[in-house]
């Protein structure tokens, strides 16, 4: 008889041959489905050959492959076409199997799909996987959720692939209930877009007001990985700066200055909003790339608006080290909003979250994978109830520390009409936040003033809220406290 596969995997695309290829490196034998059936034949017959991958051209051939309790991971695009491809294998399978979704999915969307999911008996995981084709292939960063009583199955699983740190600790474990590891996946990729503007911002200053060279910007990013901001996307960043065309021409500089997205990083902004969570940095970052994608207007734009002009006096050695010093500050600040989004969303859905873990997961594999998350995780350590990373010693004394450099760089920005979006955005949330008395007091007047909002009075307890006839005209009937 012939043995049955550990798991199955619907969607060869990139992601899903990658992760399959992986399964199979670490002993398991993996049966591969996917819609377009000559996709299957030909993974077999290419990367697949004479591995431990058996091909299915039904659902019931998947199905039937499968050693009890079934687990099925779903490698499609996110949307309709998971919510089809559940349909489909609901019918199928038996109480107790496991339905896994490892794409990019919107939490709420998984909330809905594991309540329906449990309710045919069923378990349902809904996890992030980062790293992208070579993560995947290598040793992904993996976040799941869903259904508790299914992690015990696909553990084995989930961390033979995932990526390991220095200990050997793979950057994979249990997130929490319903949508909870697409939540912690959909947080990653927001502040993955913040930490790409952030290394943009620095690039655009050192570019255009030092007048620096891809070269010369290259060494420097190769300088800065060998230190605290050592991480990936310094690394990647360090390396494209190098890469020349075929004209012995940096290629960066040939590249259309016009950004894409997938959606993530606004998933993120929306659910700060709705959380009521200043996660200003990386909503700065979301609307930098909606602000590069209308180039034509912008190009107009140059020719009509004017600006000062970007001339730079002074040591030039000493202020890219306050370009680093601002950089790190401010990733400093964006981790501090992403973990403080987290834990509003543990409060608000009821998920008990592990923050030090959650950085552990992001050490390796991932995109936004750097030494700095090995602080996080022993800040949360040191207390597990941290409310701010600003609020951690370690961090705390960094942005002092930085603080002189940090506002050097946004002032000569400013100056210089270099657009900082980012780096200044987490300078004020910074001053923002550490400031004991904001003007919200006058905000509140203004809303009483116009709409009879009420306020709350320093000298009477929290709680209390009043009124005042500002005009004379009014009456003594306010508005309804609340807060949306």
């Amino acid at each position: 008889m012939e043995k049955l596969s550990d798991i199955g995997l619907i969607g060869l695309a990139v992601m899903g041959e990658n992760l399959v290829l992986n399964m199979e490196s670490k002993g398991f034998r993996v049966t591969v489905y996917n819609r377009t059936l000559e996709k299957v034949s030909d993974f077999l017959a290419g990367r697949a050959r004479g591995k431990k991958i058996v091909g299915a051209y039904t659902i019931e051939e998947l199905v039937s492959s499968l050693s009890r309790p079934r687990k099925i991971m779903i490698m499609v695009k996110a949307g309709s076409a998971v919510d089809d491809m559940i349909n489909t294998l609901i019918p199928h399978l038996e109480p107790g199997d496991i339905i896994i979704d490892g794409g990019n999915t919107h939490f709420p969307d998984t909330n809905r799909r594991t309540a329906l999911v449990e309710s045919k008996g069923l378990l349902y995981i809904g996890t992030g996987v980062s790293g992208g084709e070579e993560g995947a292939l290598l040793g992904p960063s993996i976040m799941p959720g869903g259904s508790r009583a299914a992690w015990p199955a696909v553990k084995p699983i989930f961390q033979a692939i995932a990526a390991k740190v220095e200990d050997g600790s793979p950057c994979c474990d249990w997130v929490g209930e319903n949508g909870a590891g697409h939540f912690v996946k959909m947080v990653h990729n927001g502040i993955e877009y913040g930490d790409m503007q952030l290394i943009c911002e620095a690039y655009q200053i050192m570019k255009d007001l030092l007048k620096m060279s891809a070269d010369e910007m290259h060494e420097v990013f190769r300088e800065w990985n060998e230190g605290e901001l050592d991480s990936y996307l310094i690394e990647i960043t360090r390396d494209i700066l190098a890469y020349k065309d075929s004209d012995g021409e940096p290629l960066v500089d040939k590249i259309l200055d016009t950004a894409g997205q997938k959606g993530t990083g606004k998933w993120t902004a929306v659910a700060a909003l709705d959380l009521g969570i200043p996660l200003t940095l990386i909503g700065e970052a979301v609307f930098s790339r909606c602000l590069s994608a209308v180039k034509d207007e912008r190009v107009i734009a140059s020719s009509i608006l004017g600006g000062p002009d970007k001339m730079f006096s002074g040591d030039r050695k000493e202020f890219i080290n306050d370009v680093r010093e601002a950089l790190y500050a401010s990733k400093i600040v964006s981790y501090a909003q992403g973990y403080t989004l987290m834990r509003a969303a543990a409060e608000e859905y009821g998920w008990d979250l592990n923050y030090g873990g959650i950085a552990l997961m992001w050490r390796g594999g991932c995109i936004i994978r750097s030494v700095f998350l090995g602080k996080i995780k022993e800040a949360y350590e040191n207390n597990p109830l941290l409310t701010n990373l600003l609020l951690d010693p370690f961090f705390s004394d960094k942005v002092e520390k930085a603080q002189r450099g940090w506002r050097n760089v946004v002032s000569s920005a400013v100056t210089a009409g270099i657009p900082v979006p980012a780096i200044s955005s987490a300078l004020g949330y910074f001053d923002g936040y550490r400031c004991a008395r904001l003007p919200a007091n006058l905000l509140q007047a203004q809303r009483d003033y116009f709409g009879a909002h009420t306020y709350e009075r320093t000298d009477r307890p929290r709680g209390e809220f009043f009124h005042t006839n500002w005009t004379g005209r009014g009456g003594t009937t306010s508005s309804s406290t609340y807060n949306v």
